[in-house]
């Protein structure tokens, strides 16, 4: 008797096209790297895709996003390959995602959805969960809003309202039941983190808080100072939750080492705003230590992105080092002429978090620190 294959995972997801578009105003200057960003993140969400295709838009349509010429090229090409679902590039308004699926028949997964799917399997905290919860309800209520019929039958089943209360209403009103519960949650553990800042402020320990963008090698940094054992691995958003830990050097306590949720480009305002509170312990930080990847080549852009979000969440460009990392996977003569630009970046520190002795110019402007807390 013949044995059955196991079916793999590929085998059974309906054929995928990975849409990336760049649009004017985009961030990330460079169109290649954008989409080098966007392939690393449809491979951090597990997403196993058929074909890809990137555009440029000169424009945006507004109930499309896509203009009429490249709309077509994409139906082209979802016909020809038998496409059944595609993720996009680009965050889209409920209205875009609505329209585009009706026109295309198949369902489009956007950038803030890839991104709500990464963070909700990097949460491993109660907090982490909670706050991505949050996020994920609040964009489903706005994607609510755009279905039609398939919601508009009436609910007349027990407990619901009265038997004129629409299933888009009975779902609306259960999202907005569960959202104001993780609510409830997250209020609890903000009066906790609280009354534990009140009592670092009143101990004198400064805090120092690890900020920059996804996969810049902050974990990296934490562990190589702290002798911890966070996950570190070569992906967007490979870790999520917030970790604290207390720093040492010499034999001597610093302070305490917080690192925080890396950025990207375009990151959804709502889990912006969940993660607000968790945020927010950067206002309190003594020293903010912003780490860069300067081995990639869009470090410039991201440096911007990660100081105008900083600044959406207001907080100030006070005390901040520039730790530009992995200069390892930097040539010796590249470096040299990166050095007279990295002189507007001020101050600075060069560091390879591959190993402790990688950091000793961080170690010593962190030893001659006069922390203010």
């Amino acid at each position: 008797m013949a044995t059955k294959k196991p079916v793999s995972t590929k085998d059974r997801q309906p054929k995928t096209l990975i849409l990336g578009i760049y649009a004017y105003g985009n961030p990330i200057k460079s169109q290649e790297h954008y989409f080098e960003e966007f392939k690393s993140l449809v491979k951090t969400a597990g997403i196993e895709y058929d074909e890809e295709m990137f555009i440029k838009l000169r424009s945006i349509d507004k109930s499309m996003f896509l203009t009429k010429g490249k709309l077509q090229e994409v139906e082209k090409l979802c016909k020809e390959k038998d496409i059944k679902q595609i993720a996009c590039s680009e965050p889209l308004s409920p209205l875009q995602e609505r329209n585009l699926e009706d026109f295309l028949d198949c369902p489009v997964s956007d950038r803030e959805h890839i991104i709500l799917e990464i963070f909700r399997d990097s949460a491993h905290s109660a907090e982490g969960k909670i706050q991505v919860e949050m996020a994920e309800l609040e964009y489903y209520k706005t994607r609510l809003a755009g279905k039609g019929a398939e919601l508009a039958q009436q609910a007349g089943h027990i407990g619901t309202r009265g038997p004129g209360e629409t299933e888009k209403e009975l779902i609306k009103r259960h999202l907005t039941e569960k959202f104001r519960q993780a609510h409830k949650k997250i209020e609890r553990l903000k009066k906790s983190r609280e009354v534990q800042r009140k009592k670092r402020l009143l101990s004198g320990v400064p805090l120092i808080c690890l900020v920059g963008y996804t996969n810049a090698g902050k974990s990296s940094i934490l562990n190589r100072l702290t002798k911890s054992e966070i996950l570190e691995e070569d992906k967007l958003f490979a870790t999520l939750d917030t970790t604290t830990r207390e720093l040492f050097i010499d034999h001597k306590k610093i302070g305490l080492l917080l690192d925080t949720v890396g950025f990207i480009s375009q990151l959804p305002h709502h889990l912006i705003t969940a993660f607000k509170s968790t945020l927010d312990e950067l206002k309190y930080a003594s020293l903010l230590l912003h780490v860069i990847d300067l081995s990639n080549p869009s470090w410039r852009d991201q440096v911007e992105i990660v100081l105008d979000t900083l600044e959406e969440i207001d907080i100030k460009r006070k005390n901040m080092l520039f730790v530009f990392n992995k200069i390892d996977q930097i040539p010796s003569e590249k470096l040299d002429e990166l050095k007279e630009e990295l002189e507007e970046y001020q101050p600075y520190v060069l560091a390879s978090a591959l190993s402790r002795d990688g950091l000793k110019n961080l170690i010593s402007y962190l030893q001659k620190h006069k922390f203010k807390n």
